[in-house]
């Protein structure tokens, strides 16, 4: 039976929503801790569990390359075992401070997490004080959040919102919009799936519900994917009924025995045909940061579309990117941006499995960074660039905003061959 609540209505904080998890879990610590990283074992209704603490111990919680290394194998674990995952998430996400190898290494650990996710391993995530960027989307591939009272989740942190609407982050105003956007209680009463720490009698029967009688991983994505769509209210008017048709200098290099492709609001799809080889393609591409609706659309079509190319004889599907940045508008954080994009992520990752190994490919057409990077290259077999093709860790406006003008990074593009 679950315990009784030992905290006021009022509310619960980071620290007392671990202490709780880690006595319901009976949380073992495994080996040595990393950073902001702790490994670990628990048990719940009989089942073992696979554990991961990140705290805010380091930078803000942020995920350095050895502790995304670490987290990877525990996913890759998880994913053979089909064991249960519990993690507690206070980060920032990626160490932009690392520049691309954090990133590289986030994607390969979060390609590792949807991996675990898509072979069976249900996952619950319980958050502390903030959830930025990419452990943002980590967070949206559990089933089940669990939100201390002061959790902020998003995307984008505040000061880079702020940046984004002409105003200071110190702004009381501003403050005071972005709480009400992003924080804890307008978080939980978006979603179901959202709990809040202060009914620890609910979030625990949600837990053993979740170990004990997981719902299988195609029918959650499946579901998923009804309910955003829902949620993007008039925000999801459909794409065009027709497109312009895309011609690129690039694409027919890329492509020299031919292709068609059709761009619909920046969301493309259409065919192409290489060394004899029919391809199903994908993408995005625009000057326009991704947001909600279109994440969604494009998602949409992957599932309608790279199913049905699949059963027609499409013998592998290729994702063609070209989109600097994910978008850093309230109005987007209003619907939960790191959802949308987890879920395109998992949906591509979806369509790969369907496939088959080595079937999925990302190529970067142009520029390509942060969140939107991952969601397109985790799920792939293989990433390629173009020429002149650059992937960054964020935009310049966004690294001086978390790191400050003084400490922009200047990572060295990359360009031709594989990331």
């Amino acid at each position: 039976m679950p315990s009784a609540n030992i905290f006021p209505l009022t509310e619960v904080s980071a620290a007392a929503l671990l202490t709780a998890l880690k006595n319901e879990t009976r949380f073992e610590v495994q080996g040595e801790p990393s950073g902001n990283l702790t490994l670990g074992r628990g048990m719940l209704v009989g089942r073992a569990l696979r554990m991961a603490l990140v705290e805010n111990h380091v930078a803000s919680g942020s995920l350095s390359v050895i502790e995304c290394g670490k987290l990877a194998q525990l996913f890759r674990i998880a994913a053979v075992e089909r064991a249960p995952l519990v993690l507690f998430l206070d980060s920032a996400g990626a160490r932009v401070s690392e520049g691309l190898p954090a990133l590289g290494a986030f994607r390969a650990m979060f390609a590792a997490a949807t991996s675990a996710v898509l072979a069976g391993a249900p996952m619950a995530v319980a958050l502390g004080n903030h959830c930025y960027g990419g452990a943002s989307m980590l967070a949206h591939l559990a089933r089940i959040r669990i939100f201390s009272s002061n959790t902020q989740l998003a995307m984008s942190g505040p000061s880079i919102l702020a940046q984004a609407a002409g105003t200071n982050a110190l702004d009381d105003m501003f403050r005071a919009i972005a709480q009400a956007t992003i924080g804890a209680d307008s978080r939980c009463k978006i979603s179901r799936e959202n709990l809040s720490g202060q009914d620890q009698a609910a979030w625990m029967a949600a837990l053993q519900q979740l170990v004990s009688n997981p719902e299988p991983p195609g029918e959650f994505v499946r579901k998923r994917h009804e309910t955003l769509g829902a949620r993007l209210g008039k925000q999801k008017e459909s794409l065009p009924a027709t497109g312009e048709s895309v011609q690129r200098r690039d694409l027919g290099k890329l492509f020299p025995e031919g292709y068609n492709l059709v761009d619909r609001a920046g969301v493309v799809e259409g065919e192409a045909q290489k060394e004899g080889r029919s391809i199903a393609l994908f993408g995005f591409i625009g000057a326009k940061p991704l947001g909600a609706a279109r994440a969604w659309h494009l998602a949409d079509r992957v599932w309608a579309g790279a199913m049905q190319r699949a059963t027609q004889g499409a013998e592998s599907c290729m994702l063609l990117l070209d989109c600097e940045s994910h978008a850093t508008t309230l109005d987007d954080e209003k619907i939960v941006l790191s959802e949308y994009l987890a879920h395109l992520a998992l949906s591509f990752a979806f369509i790969s499995q369907k496939l088959g190994k080595d079937r999925l490919s990302t190529t970067v057409l142009g520029k390509a960074g942060g969140g939107v990077y991952v969601a397109f290259a985790a799920p792939a077999d293989r990433v390629a660039l173009l020429h002149g093709a650059e992937i960054q860790v964020l935009p310049g406006n966004a690294i001086a905003s978390i790191l400050g003008e003084s400490s922009i990074l200047s990572e060295p593009a990359c360009t031709v061959g594989e990331a």
